[in-house]
């Protein structure tokens, strides 16, 4: 024992390492190291620098998220020269097809969407839709959706989910389809199975697009939210906040509609939409002259009619009508840019003809849109324009249609309540009238003020309610008859026990139940007998 205890409290021998030991050391690391390799090689994602332009972009492309402009120029520049040299490279031909089109909306360029269309047709030479090319086909939809030819676009969907009922990409396609057909039903399906796939901003965004539609503000603005707290790049942040904007504007507050298009503005500065919706907010509030200049900037970056029309009609309820000619102008030559692109601007043509130019015209225009597209927004574009041609009994079947599903909208109710007016309805008038100033007070600068100035003329019901809910009589309380009382046990089961019959005139009784008989009634006209 002694033995053992000297030895443990020796120090132990240092170690030492020959040059065959250290020759071995390396060799058996050497091997360690290239088994690692092999069993999980390098990956991308291992690489710890943050994503270029052209990565930012594709990725953006990919899951249908909007791209910067400098992105987008670094991926397009890419794919073209990386195209040259590998010109049957089919999936990059579909990026670069996805990338034209994202560029084509970013600037409301519809020369864009020619190149987006032959990009993605070679991919599908390449790689047929029959064998798969969800890329392609995903981007042929797209395409059809931004030129607001929404039956195309429902075919690609639909097609793409055919071959893939799992393929997420296909149900973004399919919602904006389905809601520009006005089969809002299967648009909401559409939105429920993509957040089941692929929860996300493209997801929430379409959940907040189907809840508006139905009227549902307070899930919209959920659903906003949550795409919002999921946005990754800038690009995808300001257009987030300019879609609450929107949310905010509609329900009847520019000032915190300004607050979002702002932040988005400052996120992306290159976000014409949001522009666009800062101009409409602060001539909301009254700030008119910062509105014409921001509508003008928009214009300038993106030329989108709509804005154009914005903008004619806010200069007219200044008294600038010169200026706002040349407004409507540039409404009819940017339209006709994009119809000779294939882009479907029929409904803003329609507002714009039924209201400043031929009502007769726009009806036409929108009676052949409306066989092909039954949306809210077409319906309320006809029935306006059929106010404004003087047939007012044919245009509340269309405004009604806008109104039915219940989407809050300043607009629709104001055509609603004229067209009522004009059938002679004005307890409908006075209702829809109502609501549009309720739902949001500065709807427009020019039909704003019409509603509020009708709304007055119309007056307050008279009271007493409607005359058909009147008594014609006093009324007089009804004698309701009394209840009588519920029987006895003891006299329900007398009554239940059976009864003789009655005997018949001049024939002996019958004996009675307990055997004791009893005397026949006299005979008629006899005395009675003691």
């Amino acid at each position: 024992m002694d033995r053992i205890e000297e030895e443990a409290q020796q120090p132990a021998p240092p170690v030492t390492f020959t040059g065959r030991k250290t020759v071995v050391a390396a060799a058996v690391a050497v091997v360690l190291i290239a088994g690692a390799l092999l069993v999980r090689p390098a990956r991308p994602a291992d690489d710890a620098r943050p994503p270029g332009p052209m990565e930012r972009a594709a990725s953006a492309v990919g899951m249908g998220a909007p791209a910067s402009a400098v992105d987008l120029t670094a991926l397009v520049a890419d794919r073209e020269k990386w195209l040259q040299a590998h010109p049957r490279d089919d999936a990059s031909w579909a990026v670069l097809g996805a990338a034209y089109l994202e560029q084509g909306r970013r600037t409301a360029d519809p020369g864009w969407y020619p190149k987006a269309e032959k990009a993605l047709k070679r991919s599908l030479e390449l790689h047929p839709a029959e064998k798969g090319n969800f890329d392609a086909m995903t981007g042929m939809g797209a395409l059809a959706n931004a030129r607001g030819d929404f039956a195309t676009a429902r075919k690609w969907g639909e097609l793409v989910r055919a071959q893939g009922p799992k393929q997420w990409v296909a149900y973004p396609v399919l919602v904006d389809a389905y809601t520009g057909l006005g089969d809002y039903k299967a648009a909401e399906k559409a939105m429920e199975r993509l957040v089941d796939l692929r929860p996300g901003p493209a997801a929430y965004l379409r959940a907040s697009q189907v809840y508006r539609d139905r009227g549902w503000r307070e899930d919209a603005a959920m659903a906003v939210e949550s795409a919002a707290g999921a946005a990754k790049s800038p690009a995808e942040k300001a257009y987030v906040l300019y879609r609450i904007g929107e949310l905010a504007w509609e329900r009847g507050d520019p000032a915190e509609a300004l607050r979002q298009y702002e932040g988005a503005l400052r996120t992306d500065p290159a976000q014409a939409e949001a522009l666009g919706g800062r101009a409409r907010a602060l001539a909301g509030l009254g700030r008119s002259g910062e509105a014409v200049r921001d509508y003008r900037m928009a214009l300038g970056r993106a030329p989108v009619p709509r804005l154009a029309l914005e903008l004619g009609e806010l200069l007219e309820s200044l008294g600038r009508r010169e200026e706002a000619r040349a407004a409507y102008g540039l409404l009819r030559t940017t339209a006709a840019r994009g119809t000779a692109q294939g882009v479907n601007e029929e409904v803003v043509l329609g507002l714009y003809e039924a209201d400043h130019a031929d009502p007769a015209a726009a009806v036409q225009r929108l009676r052949k849109e409306w066989t092909r597209h039954k949306s809210m927004q077409v319906a309320d574009a006809l029935g306006w324009a059929l106010h404004r041609s003087g047939d007012d009994a044919a245009a509340l079947e269309y405004a009604k249609k806008a109104t039915d599903r219940g989407m809050r909208s300043a607009d629709f109710a104001y055509h609603l309540a004229v067209i009522e007016q004009g059938v002679g309805d004005e307890a409908g008038a006075r209702r829809h009238l109502q609501e549009a100033m309720r739902t949001n007070p500065v709807f427009s600068p020019v039909r704003a003020p019409l509603a509020k100035e009708a709304l007055a003329a119309i007056g307050q019901p008279p009271p007493g309610g409607p005359e058909n809910m009147q008594p014609r009589v006093p009324w007089v309380p009804v004698e309701l008859p009394t209840a009588s009382p519920s029987p006895s046990p003891s006299a329900a089961a007398a009554s239940e026990s059976p009864k003789p019959a009655p005997a018949a005139s001049g024939s002996p009784a019958a004996p009675a139940a307990s055997g004791t008989p009893k005397p026949a009634p006299a005979a008629s006209g006899a005395a009675a007998k003691p």
